[in-house]
């Protein structure tokens, strides 16, 4: 996955405007998409953990926003939870320097899912998902494990024999998903990644157990992404690469009853990535078009149905690639549109075949601008990310966003 192509990408998403580390602030001169004559929606900050910047990756039905935040005294990350727009909680790390929750998770359990580096040093010099996808560079050399986070505790999930692992979704059953290191050297690996890894599924009744979920056929590495209360799992296959997204992507999958289904692609052989599932199937990612051989994203926000397949959903007007990230019960989607060369990002809800700029539904207030929109829950509250307009432009201020519909 890429910075927030893995971050929101797989996880540029998961994207490119990456509060944890990615690239540059894009530069909104004239931000003239606030024409709606009434707010549809309340927009408010939620403060950070003491740093200038923070993203809201997954929001769940009891309106708990969780995902990450730069702290004040270092450029490290943290996982954080905001309970119904209050003060963050600094969720911790497993003793390492950075920490995440990077997926939308679907638990209104108390339950959340995300990766932390550990106080261990790399056995094998890689720089893994973590660091080379979400982390602040340069890498800080530390094994990087998925966690599970319940009841003010976070446990460390283990792997498929390898070093590191990553977690993402969870559901209501206690099921978390992710991807994990096998011990198995993999000759399709570009340095410095060198053991292979399987999209997983975590049991954590009965001690915590892990199970791999094979790879498409003809494929030899995967990473899950998301899962449902049905138990039908979500995320992508293809070879080793470089452990984020591009040919890693190579199928977007979905795991379901012992089989692993090819969900389709929009044309391109890389960066195809499921992002979300609801309860009814739906599935919303990212897919590149034609002309990506060389593995450079140009992807479009994509869903997909049993009925209909995969669906290109386009971008807003005048952009150049998208993301969906989110997906809620009722098939409102959120997710992020891009400008040439990812030189800006704004926040989308699609919904009855029409795709919107967030920006354009939240009225006059406050000054913040919506960078991206990661994750929807079935109350149509959105989580994300945005920046502080001064004179029109974006500053280093970058907080956490959560929107909420109006009542009519």
């Amino acid at each position: 996955m890429n910075q927030r192509i893995i971050r929101s990408l797989l996880a540029l998403t998961l994207t490119a405007c990456s509060t944890s580390g990615g690239s540059s602030t894009p530069q909104i001169k004239s931000p003239t998409v606030r024409t709606a004559t009434s707010a549809q929606y309340t927009v408010v900050s939620l403060a950070t953990l003491g740093g200038a910047s923070a993203g809201a990756n997954s929001i769940n039905n009891r309106n708990w926003a969780s995902g990450l935040s730069s702290l004040s005294s270092s450029s490290y990350i943290h996982a954080a939870l905001w309970e119904n727009g209050g003060a963050p909680t600094d969720l911790g790390t497993l003793g390492g320097p950075n920490s995440a929750v990077e997926w939308p998770v679907s638990n209104d359990r108390g339950l959340i899912a995300g990766i932390s580096e550990t106080n261990e040093a790399q056995k094998l010099g890689e720089t893994w998902s973590c660091a080379e996808g979400f982390f602040p560079q340069p890498p800080s050399g530390h094994i990087c494990r998925g966690f599970a986070w319940q009841n003010h505790h976070m446990t460390q999930l283990p792997t498929l024999g390898g070093n590191n692992g990553f977690a993402t979704g969870a559901n209501d059953r206690g099921q978390i998903v992710g991807w994990a290191e096998t011990r198995n050297h993999d000759s399709t690996c570009t340095p410095p990644q060198v053991l292979g890894f399987e999209a997983v599924i975590y049991q954590l009744s009965g001690g915590r157990k892990i199970e791999g979920l094979a790879p498409y056929r003809g494929d030899k590495d995967g990473a899950a992404t998301e899962i449902n209360d049905a138990g039908q799992v979500v995320g992508i296959s293809g070879r080793c690469d470089q452990a984020v997204g591009r040919f890693t992507a190579h199928h977007a999958v979905m795991w379901e009853h012992g089989r692993t289904v090819d969900l389709g692609n929009l044309g391109g052989t890389a960066w195809n990535t499921p992002m979300a599932i609801n309860a009814r199937g739906d599935v919303v990612g990212f897919s590149d078009l034609s002309g990506d051989s060389s593995g450079n994203p140009n992807f479009h926000a994509f869903l997909w149905t049993r009925s209909h397949g995969m669906q290109d959903l386009g971008t807003l007007y005048g952009d150049a690639y998208s993301e969906a990230l989110g997906i809620n019960d009722s098939g409102a989607i959120v997710g992020v549109s891009y400008g040439v060369s990812f030189s800006t990002s704004r926040a989308f809800i699609y919904a009855n075949g029409k795709m919107t700029d967030l920006n354009a539904l939240v009225g006059s207030s406050p000054a913040l601008y919506l960078l991206f929109a990661n994750d929807i829950n079935d109350k149509g509250v959105i989580a994300g990310g945005a920046c502080v307009l001064v004179s029109g432009s974006c500053s280093s201020s970058q907080p956490a966003f959560q929107a909420t519909p109006v009542s009519p």
